[in-house]
């Protein structure tokens, strides 16, 4: 039986670690074919390893998102190997230096907004002319964030940057839905990754339990539970959804 994503070529950024790496292992076991792209090129190979296990096609680059010339080069070599790019999941991203807003240095705030927001946009810039040029359609979507849609104390640049994200995904959608390109956002709560370990580094005293604690499913989510609903949002059956960033987030913004 043919997955919901057979024959896609699909681009993964931040393919190295946690989201990024558990999408690429469900894009491949869905049937897709994959440039995979981190700025750690060996941890990209290793996701590469665990999706050609997995029977698929594909490849990596070491990139970063914040450099127009190495996200150009990305489209450009898939379309390269492949013929085309379907789709695409546009997710690395940092957490930045922990402080409050008057705190928060200006070194911080410039990379993690170039990281976050720009790379996302210059994928998107690349991306979106590639599906053009091979006459419209197409599916992308972006990482944001539980705080692109609330606060986050301590964390002024992270949460300006994904906010940004979700923005650039509704205006993104608004302007190219007529090329039949739907464009969203995921909007991951505490999810089981580096990252998540990192931020509890930084608040001393946080576990998992207290993470957990705010969430109606009183549990963390997992790195695959973001992967499977990429997966939809990149695949025909999501055919009438844009401009949506989806909270994947155990149930916290119902309460």
């Amino acid at each position: 039986m043919a997955g919901i994503l057979d024959g896609k070529v699909a681009l993964i950024t931040g393919a190295g670690s946690g989201i990024g790496r558990a999408t690429a292992k469900i894009f491949a076991r869905e049937g897709a074919r994959l440039v995979l792209a981190d700025i750690v090129a060996e941890a990209a190979q290793e996701t590469l390893n665990a999706v050609k296990q997995a029977g698929a096609e594909g490849l990596y680059l070491k990139a970063d998102v914040s450099r127009w010339t190495d996200v150009e080069g990305l489209v450009a070599k898939a379309v390269a190997t492949f013929g085309r790019l379907d789709c695409a999941f546009n997710n690395a991203g940092i957490e930045g230096e922990p402080a409050l807003t008057h705190k928060c240095s200006e070194e911080n705030w410039h990379r993690v907004l170039a990281i976050n927001l720009t790379g996302v946009w210059f994928c998107m810039k690349a991306e979106i002319a590639q599906m053009l040029k091979q006459g419209g359609g197409g599916a992308i979507v972006n990482t944001s964030s539980v705080a692109g849609i609330a606060g986050a104390p301590g964390g002024p640049a992270y949460c300006a940057s994904k906010h940004g994200v979700a923005g650039l995904t509704r205006t993104a959608c608004l302007e190219y839905g007529k090329h039949g390109i739907r464009i969203n956002a995921v909007c991951p709560g505490p999810i089981r990754t580096p990252m998540l370990g990192r931020i509890m580094g930084f608040t001393k005293g946080t576990t998992e339990e207290q993470f957990a604690r705010s969430e109606p499913l009183r549990r963390l989510g997992e790195p695959e539970e973001i992967g499977e609903a990429v997966a939809w949002l990149c695949s025909d059956r999501a055919s009438y959804v844009t401009g949506l960033p989806m909270p994947v987030d155990g149930g916290f913004f119902a309460q």
